[in-house]
This record gives C-alpha cells, sequence and structure tokens, in this order.
C-alpha cells in the first residue's frame, strides 16, 4: 500500500520563547502569540480545527475540545536558532556547536584572499538587512563592479549583485568560491547565499534567482535513509540547498509561498509514495526580518486558506506534519530569528486529535515520518 508523508515547514513560524531564550537575547518573543495580540487576532479556522488554537492562548484562533489534528511544540536541543540547524535537527541532526557568526564582519584576512580568489574587490562586510544593504550600496556596486558581501545574526555569508552588472553563472561561482573557502573546522559557515537583484537606483529589488550553498549534514539524515531505500523525497522550495542536495530527489524551486503552495498542491498527483518535503519562506525572509506584522498575518492567512482545499486532498494513508525551524517575531527588537518552541501540529484523516505536549528534540518529526513510511530509523520518538 503506498504512504506518503507531508511535512510544510513554516518558516520562523515559532509559538513562545524557549527557556534558553535569555541565553540569545530573545526574552519575551513569542512570533504567533505576539503577533495576534498585536493585529487584533489572526484568522486561521483551518489550523484552528487542527489544534493550533490548543497549544498556547492565540487571539482570534480559539481553542477546540475535539481538534481534527494533533497538537504540540518542539524544543530544539541543538544550540542556534537559524535555518540549517532547525531543518537538520527536523530530520534527525542535533548539532553540538552552534554554526560561527560574524557580527564584526568576516576577518580581513580571509575577506582579501577571497577578492583575490573571485577576481574582483568586494563592498560591505557587514551585518545588514539584504534589502536596506542593497539601497544603501547598490549604487556604488554598478558603479565599480565591486559584490556586496554581508552577514547577519546567523551563519551566513551572502553576496548580492546586480543581475545586469554580474550575470548569475559569475554570482553562483562566486558563492561556490567562498563556500569551499568557509569549511570545518575553523569556519563552518552555515550557508552561503546568493541574493541578485534588479532595478535602477533608489528601486532595487531583490529577484527569485536566490541560491543557498549549505554545509552538507553532518550526520545521516532521514532523507539519506530514505534515499538509500529508493524512496523519492520531493524536495519543495529551499529544501535542496539546506541539505546540499543529499537525499533530496526530485527536488523544485519557488518563487514565494503562493508558487510553493501551488508546488506543493501539484506534488500530490506526482509524489504516490514517499515524502513531500516543503519549505514557505515568506513569513522569515519577507516579513518577519523586515518586522512587518501586517504582511505576516496575511501570508499566515493566507496559507490557512489554501491548507482547506490541501487537507480535502488528503486520504486515511497521508500524514501531514505542520511545523516551523525557529522563530522570527516581526513585533520584536532588531531584525534577527528569535529563540522559540516552533508549532507543531499533525493530522491524518480520521484519526482522532490528542495533545502531543512538548517534544524533546525536532528529530521527533523525523521519527514520526519513518514510522508512517515503515522505515527503521534510529533517532526521535515518533508521535504518530
Amino acid at each position: 500500500m503506498s504512504k506518503r508523508a507531508i511535512c510544510i515547514v513554516l518558516d520562523s513560524v515559532g509559538i513562545g520563547a524557549m527557556p534558553d531564550a535569555a541565553q540569545y537575547g530573545d526574552v519575551g518573543s513569542g512570533t504567533l502569540p505576539n503577533l495576534a495580540k498585536a493585529t487584533g487576532g489572526l484568522h486561521l479556522p483551518t489550523m484552528g480545527r487542527l489544534g493550533l488554537g490548543n497549544i498556547t492562548p492565540l487571539t482570534g484562533v480559539p481553542p477546540v475540545p475535539q481538534a481534527e489534528g494533533s497538537w504540540g511544540k518542539l524544543h530544539e536541543l541543538s544550540p542556534g536558532k537559524d535555518t540549517t540547524t532547525g531543518h537538520w535537527e527536523l530530520m534527525g541532526i542535533r548539532i553540538e556547536f552552534p554554526f560561527p557568526v560574524y557580527p564584526e564582519g568576516f576577518p580581513k584576512d580571509w575577506l582579501a584572499r577571497f577578492e583575490q580568489a573571485i577576481g574582483r574587490p568586494t563592498i560591505g562586510n557587514y551585518p545588514a538587512s539584504g534589502t536596506e544593504i542593497i539601497m544603501k550600496l547598490g549604487d556604488e556596486h554598478v558603479k565599480t563592479g565591486k559584490p556586496i558581501v554581508y552577514t547577519s545574526a546567523d551563519s551566513v555569508f551572502q553576496i548580492a549583485a546586480h543581475e545586469e552588472v554580474i550575470p548569475l553563472p559569475e554570482l553562483y561561482k562566486m558563492c561556490e568560491t567562498a563556500r569551499a573557502m568557509l569549511q570545518p573546522p575553523d569556519m563552518a559557515v552555515g550557508r552561503v547565499i546568493a541574493r541578485p537583484f534588479v532595478g535602477t537606483s533608489g528601486a532595487y529589488k531583490r529577484t527569485a534567482h536566490r541560491h543557498d550553498f549549505s554545509l552538507p549534514p553532518s550526520g545521516e539524515t532521514l532523507l539519506d535513509v530514505l534515499h538509500a531505500r529508493k524512496i523519492p523525497t520531493y524536495g519543495i522550495g529551499k529544501i535542496y540547498d539546506i541539505f546540499a542536495g543529499r537525499g533530496v530527489d526530485p527536488h523544485v524551486g519557488t518563487e514565494g509561498n503562493d508558487d510553493g503552495m501551488r508546488k506543493t498542491m501539484a506534488a500530490l498527483d506526482q509524489v504516490k509514495d514517499g515524502f513531500i518535503f516543503t519549505n514557505l519562506v515568506d513569513t522569515d525572509m519577507v516579513f518577519g526580518h523586515r518586522r512587518d506584522t501586517a504582511g505576516y498575518k496575511k501570508a499566515l492567512e493566507d496559507f490557512d486558506r489554501w491548507l482547506g482545499g490541501f487537507l480535502a486532498r488528503l486520504t486515511a494513508d497521508d500524514l501531514l506534519i505542520l511545523t516551523a525551524d525557529h522563530g522570527c517575531d516581526p513585533t520584536y527588537r532588531g531584525s534577527d530569528h528569535t529563540r522559540e518552541y516552533p508549532f507543531l501540529l499533525s493530522y491524518q484523516k480520521g484519526r482522532p486529535g490528542r495533545d502531543l505536549g512538548i517534544r524533546q528534540g525536532f528529530w521527533d518529526v523525523a521519527a514520526s515520518v519513518a514510522r508512517h513510511l515503515e522505515v527503521p530509523y534510529p533517532t526521535g520518538t515518533p508521535f504518530n
């Protein structure tokens, strides 16, 4: 009998600060509850009937006595609050040491070697919002051809370039060069990210041609196990990039949440058995980091409307898991991720919902997918 597991990661949708949030400067953060309060309430009836309002008080999303899904939240065991750490732990890897960050920018001697390797000087080299730095340095970049390099509170090295100044193949090649230079043990940066943009002075706009160059996972993930058994993992969005392609086949990129939802729906016709793994990034990249509460609310409500139609397509042999990888509270200070519990919803048609509690490790998601697909996997505790 064919079985499918579907995991949709709503990027950055945390549901409250973790006990160690003080170590990250994130006390009081809580993406969903704070957003709901700040915007006068969220209208999420589909996730509500799956049990979202049962996890924690949410303005506009009341608890339901007989939820159609199971509900809980995930306690992260790995240090950090970034995309790579979160997704790796979802698929079974606990990292012991956080990926390095560069709040003062990358070392000058390393940057000089990088510039020599790519044959161009650079500008920037400090933590910044991607949209802000291209507005600030875009004109100089267009005039001089110097790529803009920058980082953030995450373990990332980002290169921004105008597509008419540095063509995409050259930009990607620069990122590959940086990736080769940012390796364990000294500079194991989680991701090198190409950030192409277009437009004219004062109206620069990032394009959908972003590409992430990640470190390969440091151990065997559930995706590796499925791949070895010839069980497909269909990666949608940046899933392929996060896992450096390992165990993800086939895969497709997305141009925002709407495109990601369309492709996830279409995947039901393409993948009759195996694992569909989707990341919807707009809540983080477009709205969370920019502290756009109205945009964040709309993105969630748009997803909720889509989810109703998606649930109607599922059968009793499908397992759906909805969760996140970290927080990015749009009501919080700064523009960084926040150390939070991700929300967790699990749905299987005809199966009564229950309280899943606080799961000790994101890897319970991997364990649950493995159990559903009847694949032995030693890590985590399944909740299905």
